[in-house]
C-alpha cells in the first residue's frame, strides 16, 4: 500500500520522517512557547505538569509522572502536547466528581522560628545543611503516615493527610526527630499548624479558606508550638492523644498580639502539649 496514495484518505508519514518532524519541533523554542500558550485556553489548570502538580495521587498524575520519565522535564513540543491532553483529562475527572473538593482532609503547615535572622549570620552553606537535615527529620514521618508534601516554602512546608489522626501522629514524630537536628550548636524550633476541612485540589495544589485557616493556625504557634483547630481536635479518635501521651490546651491570644486575619472570628485553636 502506497503511504502517499490519495485513495488512503490522508497523507501518511513514514515513522522516520515523523520522528524527524517531532525532533525539529522540539528544537523550536517559539513553537514550544506557542503550544504552552495554547494550553491556557484548555479546560483545567494550565500549571498542570510542574513538579508539584504531578506529585499527587490519581490517574492523570500517575500518567504524568510516567510521561516525565519518557520525555524528560526539558521543554519540548511533545511534552507540552502530552501535558495538555493530561490537563484536559484531569479537568474532566474533576467535573464528573472524581477529582477533589468534597473529601475531608487535614492540612499541615510548618515553619522554622527565627530562621531568617539565623540564616543571615550562618551563611548559605550552613543554611542549606540545616534545611537538608530538617527535611530528613520531618518529611519521612509525614510520608510514613500517609501524608503528602504539597509544597516546600524555604524553611517550611505544606502537607495534607487523609485523616486528623495521621496528621497529629506525624506532627508528634516529626517534632521528636527535630530535637536531634543540630548545626554547629544551633537547634531549630518549628511551629506547626493543623486544620481539617474540604479545600479544592487544582493542579496539584490545594486552595480555599481551609488552607488559609491552617496557615493562620500555624502562625499562632509562637516559638515552636504545635497548634490545631477545634475542627481537627473534634476529628481525632478518642484514643489518639492518649496513645501519644499528649493533651491540648486552649489557645488564648495575648493582649498585645495582632488578631489572626483571614479566619472566622469564632475559630478556636488548641495547643498540643506532652502530658
Amino acid at each position: 500500500m502506497d503511504e502517499n496514495d490519495p485513495a488512503n484518505g490522508r497523507r501518511r508519514f513514514p515513522s522516520g520522517q515523523l520522528s524527524a518532524l517531532v525532533n525539529a519541533a522540539n528544537q523550536r523554542g517559539d513553537l514550544i512557547g506557542l503550544v504552552r500558550k495554547a494550553r491556557e485556553n484548555l479546560p483545567g489548570d494550565p500549571a498542570f505538569g510542574d513538579p508539584l502538580s504531578v506529585s499527587g495521587p490519581g490517574g492523570a498524575r500517575a500518567v504524568a509522572r510516567a510521561a516525565d520519565k519518557l520525555v524528560g522535564d526539558s521543554p519540548s513540543a511533545a511534552r507540552e502536547l502530552g501535558l495538555g491532553a493530561l490537563q484536559v483529562w484531569q479537568a474532566m475527572l474533576e467535573r464528573v466528581g472524581k477529582g477533589r473538593g468534597t473529601q475531608e482532609i487535614t492540612i499541615m503547615f510548618t515553619d522554622l522560628v527565627a530562621f531568617s535572622s539565623w540564616s543571615l549570620a550562618a551563611g548559605d552553606e550552613q543554611t542549606l545543611e540545616l534545611l537538608r537535615r530538617v527535611a530528613k527529620a520531618i518529611e519521612p514521618p509525614i510520608a510514613d503516615r500517609g501524608g503528602q508534601v504539597i509544597k516546600r516554602m524555604g524553611d517550611g512546608l505544606m502537607a495534607v493527610f487523609p485523616s486528623a489522626d495521621r496528621a497529629v501522629r506525624a506532627a508528634v514524630a516529626a517534632k521528636e526527630n527535630l530535637t536531634n537536628v543540630n548545626v554547629n550548636g544551633y537547634r531549630p524550633q518549628m511551629r506547626m499548624g493543623l486544620h481539617t476541612g474540604t479545600p479544592r485540589e487544582i493542579g496539584g495544589d490545594w486552595l480555599g479558606v481551609d488552607v488559609t485557616i491552617a496557615a493562620r493556625v500555624m502562625a499562632a504557634g509562637g516559638n515552636g508550638n504545635t497548634m490545631m483547630s477545634a475542627v481537627t481536635l473534634d476529628s481525632l479518635k478518642p484514643e489518639t492523644l492518649e496513645e501519644l501521651g499528649f493533651g491540648v490546651r486552649p489557645y488564648r491570644r495575648s493582649f498585645f498580639a495582632a488578631p489572626l486575619s483571614g479566619v472566622p472570628e469564632d475559630l478556636r485553636i488548641f495547643r498540643l502539649e506532652a502530658e
